[in-house]
């Protein structure tokens, strides 16, 4: 059986064409936030694409203490809360606690669970009873076939609102790999499953005291995932991501989204005649 995900606005997976997941990584500042956000609804509206809002109100797993981490779980809602009012966008972040999935399941519509935090049984369950999409980035350390465990517990807790992300997998040090067929084997559990283009080309612990990444290998990765029928994308973008306090080496710079999203739709589109 493959489930359709109402989101109010739109429906995705079950042969949905794909959807947009995309932001800034960290809430930076308000001003940051809505002018990306506009302007990301902008593009996907002219390309036809169904668009979610994210970024994150806390970084928890930053490589150094003195990395910047975000405005914290009351200013970051209030900042997600307005992207909501003003951009009229659906809006997903990430959770690292009970307290955290409890407090931001009132205010956003996708609950994301950490690669990191995906097995964390209690993490899920309280996901899952927020009734919002809960979206499972599977862990660097799993297979496709074990997320089936993480799916079990959201499914157990009352929830079938499940998104699975893709965001490869740790091959030797500071470096990811991504194996297609785990969009296939992936979706045998009913699920959308989304292609993190972003985190995928990211270079763990690759800068010493921060993570790296290769933002040139973002576009061929979400091309062959195109290929292999995920149901959406998630890119982190921002305006000047040299400039950027979280994750700037491997986010699309926001001026060459609209070319790379609609190369990604015309693979899609073709591969799935």
């Amino acid at each position: 059986m493959a489930y359709e995900i109402d989101l109010g606005q739109f429906k995705i997976g079950a042969g949905n064409r794909p959807f947009l997941i995309a932001g800034p990584c960290v809430i930076e500042n308000e001003q940051l936030v809505i002018d990306t956000a506009g302007r990301i609804a902008d593009i996907a509206k002219a390309i036809g694409m169904p668009y979610v809002f994210k970024s994150s109100f806390d970084k928890a797993n930053r490589t150094s203490i003195t990395s910047f981490r975000g405005p914290g779980l009351e200013k970051g809602l209030a900042v997600l809360a307005r992207v909501k009012q003003h951009i009229g966008v659906p809006v997903l972040t990430d959770v690292h606690s009970e307290e955290q999935a409890t407090e931001a399941g009132r205010v956003v519509d996708i609950l994301q669970i950490p690669a990191f935090l995906c097995r964390q049984t209690d993490l899920l369950i309280a996901a899952a009873k927020t009734g919002k999409v809960v979206n499972i980035k599977k862990g660097q350390f799993l297979s496709p076939p074990e997320m089936g465990n993480a799916v079990k517990k959201v499914e157990d807790s009352g929830n079938r609102r499940i998104v699975l992300t893709e965001r490869g997998s740790s091959f030797g040090y500071n470096n990811l790999v991504v194996d297609m067929r785990s969009f296939p084997i992936m979706r045998r559990f009913g699920y959308p499953v989304v292609f993190d283009a972003t985190h995928s080309v990211q270079l763990p612990g690759g800068g010493g005291t921060k993570s790296s990444g290769q933002r040139e290998f973002v576009e061929p990765l979400a091309c062959a995932a195109a290929g292999a029928g995920c149901d959406g994308f998630f890119m982190e973008v921002h305006p000047d991501p040299d400039s950027a306090l979280s994750d700037g080496p491997n986010m699309v710079p926001l001026h060459t989204l609209q070319s790379l999203l609609e190369r990604v739709l015309r693979i899609w589109d073709a591969a799935a005649k």
